[in-house]
């Protein structure tokens, strides 16, 4: 039962491509009739054309076959034509509905799905659903009615030699089946393998440049040749065991071509059956075994996208575990942020929490440090303010109202966040600083780039803000990309702005040019800078300790220094020249 949902699921998406569907379905079925009652004619030529010697019947019923040929080519081609279009719209609505549901998804949605595996499904499964609905709509329509016509034929003809079909058929039924219940497991190992191969694809691509820069080339290919060989020798595998069906095919179309013929010479020279009849049963005979293969290849095809169609109903189905309210607070009043006793973890319930009972009161326009080791749970602390998770227990308020009640656009419209890992897209400089705000005039992203210290490494440029980026800023250093990013940011204008360890690739001198920037140019915006210097937080107005997710001291940098014992050792180890606070002192 569960089964016939998902495929309902995935059939809602046809849409507006139901018409065609049942276009090609029609077409299909008169095609087969056609088809069918060509040799019926044939067999009449014979016996009341040629044999009777009568022309003018041959050339009556000839002209019949021919107009038949042509409406059964017509309707052929008029069927085939529907099907790749309503598999292809179908293909297509997936792909949407599936791209649609993934934007919606929260982050603890996404950690549910690797990227490989929702490549795989966007791509692979969606060929396979694609593919076994034409064959669906097409061949599991054309088989069926071309067997039961074709067998209906061999009887109105010859009950007697009808038999020797059930016989083949019964055959072929033994044969197929075995087959296809030993290929379906091969085939459900196929589908999984596909998500390793795009893993070590995706893993090698997106990190070339360590991959070359520890000269890993090697490794890497012996890797992926691991995944790719054992694809290969599922798909071998099985594809081995398919390949029988032609076999034990021929079994049967040779053993019902010489029963036919051995019976039916008997019975033409005993008068109970004419050349025509059957020289038609031969027609039958290949039309109805050659319906059963296809069928049997049908169901192969249809059983094997099972799979993929639990795996793309698996992302449909899947729900965003953040939801704005009914009636959503539209705007935000300051910057004030406080955390009420908030318990956090990224898999609810695992009893291993990312933070713990953490109350924190900010003012609105405060600057505020976060240090603490790898580890301690600063990126998540920040993750809960913009809400890209939700808490466990507790809550956290913006403005004086719980994140939870915000509409979640205005809310991340209000609270910006630069994150630990930067990316920018496809387009200009321009086009890239537009994400902030898509409204920012000229002068308002240079006013933003001046703040971030990026202007100046933008005048240099042939292009200026015109110049292209590369995808994912490959043409721009790890510094020069973290300003554009908190560029980007500062164009929303926002209540908060969040910079999660985003200076760590500038020099102590454009950071410092940053934060004073900040001071002067946002003033009235609450900024939580983390990061692992603390020459980059030491200006802030107070500064928060974490350690192992928990609050360890929350003060000025002076009342830190005094009493603080992580603060010190942090600051001790700086100033010693070692920037790896991490390691035990």
């Amino acid at each position: 039962m569960g089964g016939l949902c998902t495929v309902r699921k995935i059939l809602q998406q046809l849409k507006q491509y139901k018409r065609e569907t049942f276009l090609c379905i029609g077409l299909t079925a008169l095609e087969v009739v056609m088809e069918i009652l060509m040799p019926f004619v044939t067999a009449i030529i014979i016996d009341k054309g040629l044999q009777a010697g009568n022309l003018s019947a041959v050339y009556r019923f000839g002209a019949l076959i021919v107009v038949m040929s042509f409406l059964s080519l017509t309707f052929g081609a008029l069927a085939g034509k529907n099907a790749a279009g309503a598999a292809a719209g179908l293909s297509a609505n997936l792909r949407e509905a599936i791209y649609s549901n993934i934007q919606t998804f929260s982050f603890s949605n996404i950690d549910k799905f690797s990227v490989p595996g929702l490549v795989t499904r966007m791509t692979t499964d969606i060929t396979n659903v694609q593919n076994a609905f034409m064959m669906s709509i097409r061949v599991a329509v054309r088989s069926p009615l071309t067997l039961i016509f074709s067998f209906i034929m061999c009887m109105i003809i010859s009950p007697h030699l009808s038999a020797m079909f059930l016989i083949a058929i019964a055959f072929l039924i033994v044969v197929i089946g075995t087959i296809m219940v030993v290929t379906l497991k091969i085939f459900s190992q196929v589908f999984r393998r596909y998500d390793d191969l795009n893993a070590s694809v995706q893993e090698n691509v997106s990190a070339i440049r360590v991959v070359k820069a520890f000269v890993r080339e090697d490794y890497e290919n012996v890797k992926f040749s691991k995944a790719s060989k054992m694809l290969y020798d599922l798909s071998v595998k099985a594809e081995g065991l398919l390949a029988f069906n032609s076999p034990a095919m021929m079994i049967a179309v040779y053993f019902c071509i010489i029963s036919v013929s051995w019976f039916g010479a008997q019975f033409i020279v005993g008068g109970s059956m004419t050349t025509g009849d059957l020289t038609s049963l031969f027609s039958y005979i290949m039309s109805l075994l050659m319906s059963l293969m296809m069928l049997s290849m049908v169901v192969v095809m249809i059983s094997m996208s099972l799979a993929s169609i639990r795996r793309i109903s698996e992302v449909l189905s899947e729900t965003p575990d953040l939801t704005d309210p009914e009636n959503p607070v539209t705007e935000v009043a300051n910057g004030q942020i406080d955390f009420n006793h908030v318990k956090f973890s990224y898999k609810y319930g695992s009893g291993k929490n990312a933070l713990s009972d953490i109350d924190l009161h900010i003012k609105s326009g405060e600057t505020i440090g976060v240090i603490g080791g790898t580890g301690s749970g600063k990126s998540s602390l920040v993750n809960l303010i913009c809400r890209l998770y939700d808490v466990d227990d507790g809550s956290v308020c913006v403005g004086g109202v719980d994140v939870r009640k915000y509409d979640t656009e205005v809310l991340r419209n209000q609270v910006s966040v630069v994150l630990q890992k930067n990316t920018l897209f496809s387009g200009s400089i321009l086009d890239n600083l537009r994400w902030g705000n898509p409204d920012a005039t000229d002068e308002e992203c240079i006013e933003a780039c001046k703040a971030a210290c990026a202007d100046e490494f933008i005048d240099r440029m042939p292009n200026g803000y015109n110049t292209k980026i590369e995808r994912g800023g490959a043409n721009v250093s790890g510094g020069q990309k973290q300003r554009l990013c908190i560029a980007r940011a500062l164009l929303k204008k926002p209540k908060v702005l969040i910079l999660d360890d985003s200076t760590s690739a500038v020099d102590t001198a454009t950071d410092a040019s940053i934060r004073a920037a900040f001071a002067k140019e946002i003033p009235g915006t609450t900024k939580i800078i983390i990061a692992q210097r603390v020459s980059s937080v030491e200006s802030a107005d107070r500064i928060l300790v974490l350690d192992e997710g928990k609050v360890n001291a929350f003060d000025t940098h002076e009342n830190l220094l005094k009493n603080n014992t992580i603060y010190q050792e942090i600051y001790n180890s700086q100033l010693e020249g070692s920037g790896d606070f991490d390691q035990p002192s």
